[in-house]
């Protein structure tokens, strides 16, 4: 059995990870740190150094529990993680680079839905990076943010806020029908997988493209 590390800003992300991936053949160990991410976005004057050297000690310190790879699935940690100074050898699983591989194999005009705003920036900017790198081409891809929304989440109105992403995804599928639609965070997977089977449509989100990462290289 593997032992695989999985580092979040949320605890509210624990219940997704688990679901998806766990087997026989896993076990998933889970790391959660909500207080870097809150000193970020409430603290205009926070040094982005000491932001990046804290991350970089909690990686370090995840790597000694004894586990094989650390899957990061929050963006803006990955936004922040200098791999070049970690002294670890334990491979680095970043949820968004299969889902940015899959948002770059598709030729159609296509949406990224986010509700956290401070998420966007970090994802868009590794999104072209990570085109860059691996020679991938880019077409029309537009960052939009479902407004209002992420607070819910934050507050534990969980009803209320897969009631306003759900709204959102359907007025979207309806007005905009040549664009492929996707979710970029694992909060909103959940509601796009019920709008999927609702409508029958397709909703890309990072969460399948993981799946499918993980079945392709952790058990290959």
């Amino acid at each position: 059995m593997k032992r695989i590390a999985c580092l979040h800003a949320h605890y509210s992300n624990i219940p997704y990870i688990q679901n998806a991936l766990a087997s026989d053949e896993l076990e998933l160990v889970h790391f959660v740190d909500p207080g870097l991410m809150s000193r970020i976005s409430s603290d205009k004057h926070f040094d982005e150094g000491k932001a990046k050297n804290k991350v970089i000690e909690q990686i370090e310190w995840i790597a000694q529990a004894n586990v094989e790879a650390i899957l990061i699935t929050c963006t803006n940690y990955i936004a922040l993680l200098e791999e070049n100074r970690l002294n670890t050898s334990i491979p680095i699983i970043k949820i968004d680079e299969p889902f940015f591989s899959s948002v770059c194999n598709s030729t159609e005009p296509q949406v990224l839905l986010f509700t956290n705003p401070a998420t966007v920036e970090g994802t868009m900017r590794r999104l072209n990076e990570f085109a860059s790198i691996h020679n991938k081409p880019l077409g029309t891809i537009e960052a939009r943010v479902i407004e209002n929304t992420f607070e819910l989440i934050m507050q534990g109105k969980t009803e209320q806020y897969v009631e306003e992403v759900s709204t959102y995804i359907k007025a979207i599928l309806a007005s905009e029908k040549n664009k492929k639609i996707s979710v970029a965070q694992l909060s909103m997977v959940e509601t796009a997988a019920m709008v999927e089977r609702e409508l029958n449509v397709k909703i890309g989100n990072p969460l399948d493209s993981l799946i499918t990462h993980f079945e392709n290289v952790m058990f290959s």
